[in-house]
């Protein structure tokens, strides 16, 4: 049902680590000012999501006021 795996010479495996090849891979194209724009644009707007969540989620993690200071009804005064 399974194969056994036969195992790999080690001169095979070392041969491997050492082989390069001839072949020069095509220069990197230069990224255009619009490319580049778009990208710290993408940027910013990630960093501004991450600030505004922190900004309007701190108040919700600050621990809770002292129940004498919160603010009351009157109904709960009796008047």
């Amino acid at each position: 049902m399974f194969r056994r795996r036969e195992s790999v010479p080690f001169s095979f495996v070392a041969e491997a680590d050492r082989f390069r090849s001839n072949v020069t891979p095509p220069p990197r194209e230069r990224t255009s000012v619009s490319q580049l724009a778009g990208r710290s644009l993408i940027g910013l707007t990630v960093v501004a999501g991450l600030v505004g969540s922190l900004v309007l989620g701190l108040p919700a993690l600050s621990p809770a006021q002292d129940p004498s200071h919160s603010q009351q009804t009157e109904a709960a005064h009796g008047h």
